[in-house]
């Protein structure tokens, strides 16, 4: 038994739990294909000034989350917390601003927070990341959000909410932060200490408090949605109107934020609570400013993180299960000095993309069947130099001259 574990925080991903792995990434990119989204990796560590820039210095990610680290030339470092800001920054990095827009992108990586481990979170964890840069059209905001809605819906995950809501931009929330830190002072008495510290770094973030006592006074606060400009609003009218042409069902969330500084008008999360207390499975928004931020010209966008192993979890409320992939041929040896005969056949069975498989661990001819079954083996081999027994499931075994045995099997 090793004394070594798997760090707090992070775990294994075990051949038993692939299939399931397998059929949620398989779909999100088979999706994101469809919809004209492409694929792209960016580093696992990133400057730490692009997070600190991007995400806001008071944010919980930059307090509180990130690890970060000097590398041994000096330069500061941090592990990617979330894959929006790597993904802008290659967009203008690589020149993709020339090219048509939007340029719409998604990535399937791990990401890294300093957090509490819970049901479902992780410190290292894997997230699909959509993102949809250089328009403004209300109809891409739609989009993005209604192929995360598809992909739930055909991997069978069916009790979950949509929550939406603008924050408006820097036309409009100005003159909203002013009377949301208004009521904030005159309700002081009613924050505890986490709702002072969001407060202090950016007023709209006490909406993110996770305290229900005072998520139950803020109920009375001034709601963004009462503040917006009539650009702001018209651009949310019709984002509503392009989701119920899409038949996606919403609900209005008025205190919905974001927890970094680049979102901006529409932001969303689907909530399973199937999951627990923690029951974001998704969440994002519109990012008009983050381009800007990084020294670009003003470019709008739009996109979304969602977790894996959250959506893994609202699979598993739902009974959602994913066969094994099973062994095609399981070639059995009477005496193990046969090996090197029987090898280029394996070999010539997966040249033909047969999943073939040989024993190596030196078992009976009894324990080698045993194994096959345990493999699922669709077919199993027993193998003779001049003419070998084929066997599958509900039929009669049959003789087949070994010379054909390849031939046969692809059949």
């Amino acid at each position: 038994m090793t004394t070594f574990e798997a760090p707090r925080g992070t775990h294994d991903i075990l051949p038993s739990e692939r299939p399931l792995w397998r059929l949620v990434t398989t779909e999100a990119e088979r999706l994101c294909s469809l919809y004209g989204y492409r694929p792209i990796q960016t580093p696992v560590f990133e400057d730490t000034a692009l997070f600190k820039r991007t995400a806001g210095e008071g944010s919980d990610v930059v307090q509180k989350e990130m690890y970060t680290f000097e590398d041994r030339g000096g330069r500061s470092l941090t592990l990617r917390p979330e894959a929006t800001a790597p993904i802008a920054r290659a967009y203008l990095e690589h020149g993709l601003h020339r090219e048509g827009q939007p340029v719409k992108l998604y990535t399937l990586a791990t990401m890294y927070r300093y957090a509490t481990p819970q049901r479902g979170r992780y410190r290292e964890h894997w997230q699909l990341s959509v993102e949809a840069i250089g328009s403004d059209d209300p109809a891409i905001d739609a989009e993005v959000i209604q192929l995360y809605d598809e992909l739930l819906a055909r991997l069978g995950v069916t009790k979950y909410e949509l929550l939406l809501n603008s924050i408006g931009d820097a036309t409009c929330r100005p003159a909203y932060v002013e009377r949301l830190t208004a009521w904030l002072d005159e309700h002081e008495d009613v924050l505890d200490e986490e709702a002072r510290q969001k407060r202090a770094t950016s007023p709209l973030r006490v909406f993110d408090v996770k305290s229900p006592a005072v998520q139950a006074a803020l109920a009375d606060a001034p709601k963004i949605g009462e503040a917006l400009c009539d650009e702001c609003k018209a651009h949310f009218e019709a984002v509503q109107a392009h989701l119920e042409n899409y038949a996606v069902e919403f609900t209005l969330a008025p205190t919905l934020v974001r927890g970094l500084d680049y979102y901006t008008r529409t932001t969303f999360e689907f909530v399973d609570e199937a999951i627990g207390a923690q029951s974001s499975i998704a969440g994002g928004g519109r990012y008009d400013g983050l381009i800007e931020q990084l020294g670009g010209q003003p470019t709008p966008g739009i996109g979304f993180g969602a977790g894996i192993e959250r959506l893994l979890l609202s699979l598993e409320a739902e009974g959602v299960s994913a066969e094994p992939e099973s062994l095609d041929v399981f070639v059995m040896l009477h005496e193990q000095d046969l090996k090197p005969r029987v090898l280029p056949l394996v070999q010539e069975l997966r040249r033909r993309g047969l999943r073939a498989e040989v024993d190596y661990g030196g078992r009976s001819l009894k324990g080698q069947l045993t194994h096959a079954r345990r493999l699922g083996a669709e077919a199993i081999v027993e193998w003779g130099p001049e003419r070998s027994t084929l066997r599958r499931p509900g039929q009669p075994d049959e003789e087949v001259p070994t010379a054909e045995l390849a031939e046969r099997l692809r059949r």
